[in-house]
């Protein structure tokens, strides 16, 4: 039943006047009291259900709200989390782009710094390049002034060669006819010494200066053939050797007072074993460059080589342009070697023996000296005679090393040149001078086919040479 039907709601039922509404039906009769029982059972369980249902619906309502407030509080959560994945996201993005910011500025300050390197590097290319060329354009200058002076002074030397030349022609015709003449003596003179005995050559005759050799007597001499080799070495003029002179231009194998000696000695065993081993007797001795010590070296080894038993030995001066070995020796004036290398001095006439000497030296040694310079030396060294000569001095003298002196093999083509003359070489290094750049130059300028005997390092600082004194 309608609650809004019930008499209470009714008699309280107005018009929108204010007044009460006409009631359209009559109303009820009383009602049996059961009826009224049943009736007001009825309203109370209308009430109740009335109660349950707005209890139920208060409760649908909690629900909803607690179900709204618990939608709310999501999505204010959801809403919170999203915020905050934002936050998140955006928080990496711009760490993200701080770090690309700060790899482009690394980037862009590498470039930089690469540019400038390479910058700085052109820079110190070009300043390397105009130095090279300028030290190029120095260089060359001062090759073309040295150039125009050895012109000049081959030309002045040439021109002093001319004029001497004429005079040594006119001098060695008279020479050949004196030669001639003095050969047609000896000769008639071994004829008639063929019987005699000549005594057989001293090769370490070590008498000092004022010892005179005492002579055998005649009686004493046993009948033999004389030995041509012996008898061409003793009609070689002699020179003698002054030990202060030699020790004042280190030639220290003649005093043997400095330890160092011993190494001449040790090259003079190995070189003769070498030359032995090899059927070779002709070695030439040079350097890369000038003051390495070469002519030193080949005054000390040919003073070792003289204390060898059985072994002649020849000293050659053939660094023709700057000869030094006469002055080394104290030898002040020894001739011409351009004019025995052309044939116009016999070798006999030229060549000089050690003879008695305070140092003790062999005399089984000769030496080739040079006391004029020779403006065109490599010429010379290639002429047929130069090669004529060597051969007529091992042919008479019969030498067992020939030691050749030759100029700086970097400076002129004089050791080129001088190739067919020398069976090996001794290349003298200087220490401290020397560069491997210029040793391999040597070499490859010798070529293959030339063997190097062996490589003598000189003036080389830090040895202890003391310690093979004995």
């Amino acid at each position: 039943m309608n609650m809004m039907d019930s008499p209470k709601f009714r008699r309280k039922r107005t018009s929108a006047t204010g007044s009460a509404r006409p009631v359209s039906e009559p109303p009820d009769p009383v009602r049996p009291l059961d009826e009224t029982a049943r009736e007001a059972a009825r309203k109370r369980d209308a009430a109740a259900e009335q109660a349950r249902s707005e209890a139920e619906a208060r409760r649908i309502a909690e629900a909803a709200d607690k179900a709204k407030a618990r939608e709310k509080a999501q999505e204010k959560l959801r809403r919170r989390a999203e915020l905050e994945e934002l936050a998140r996201a955006e928080a990496l993005r711009r760490v993200m782009a701080a770090r690309a910011r700060r790899e482009a500025e690394a980037r862009k300050a590498a470039e930089r710094a690469e540019a400038e390197a390479a910058l700085q590097a052109e820079k110190e290319a070009e300043e390397r390049r105009i130095q090279a060329e300028r030290a190029d354009e120095e260089r060359a200058a001062e090759a073309r002034r040295k150039a125009a002076e050895e012109k000049a002074e081959a030309e002045r030397l040439a021109e002093e060669e001319k004029r001497a030349e004429q005079v040594r022609l006119a001098e060695a015709r008279a020479a050949e006819d004196a030669a001639r003449r003095a050969e047609e003596e000896r000769l008639a003179r071994e004829r008639a010494e063929a019987t005699e005995t000549v005594p057989p050559l001293a090769l370490t005759g070590m008498v000092p200066v004022t010892e005179q050799p005492a002579s055998a007597p005649a009686s004493a001499r046993a009948p033999q053939e004389p030995d041509p080799v012996d008898s061409a070495w003793a009609r070689l003029a002699e020179m003698t050797v002054d030990k202060g002179h030699l020790d004042r231009n280190r030639i220290i194998t003649a005093s043997r007072d400095d330890p160092a000696h011993a190494a001449f000695d040790v090259l003079r065993t190995r070189l003769l074993q070498a030359l032995h081993e090899n059927g070779w007797r002709r070695v030439a001795i040079t350097s890369p460059g000038k003051e390495c010590g070469k002519t030193f070296t080949a005054a000390n080894l040919a003073i070792s080589l003289s204390r060898q038993e059985n072994c002649r030995t020849l000293l050659l001066d053939l660094d023709m342009r700057r000869p030094s070995l006469h002055r080394i020796l104290g030898v002040s004036d020894p001739g011409s070697l351009g004019d025995m290398l052309r044939g116009m001095t016999a070798p006999g006439d030229h060549l000089l023996r050690m003879g008695r000497n305070p140092v003790n030296a062999g005399r089984n040694i000769a030496f080739g000296l040079n006391g004029r310079p020779e403006a065109y030396a490599s010429e010379l060294l290639q002429d047929p005679r130069a090669e004529s000569c060597l051969q007529r001095i091992e042919d008479e003298f019969d030498p067992d090393v020939v030691l050749i002196d030759l100029p700086p093999a970097l400076s002129y083509d004089d050791v080129i040149a001088a190739r067919p003359l020398f069976d090996g070489v001794l290349l003298v290094i200087g220490g401290g001078m020397t560069t491997e750049k210029e040793i391999a130059e040597v070499e490859r300028r010798l070529g293959d086919g030339t063997p190097i005997l062996g490589m003598i390092l000189n003036k080389a600082e830090g040895t202890e040479l003391d310690r093979y004194s004995y």
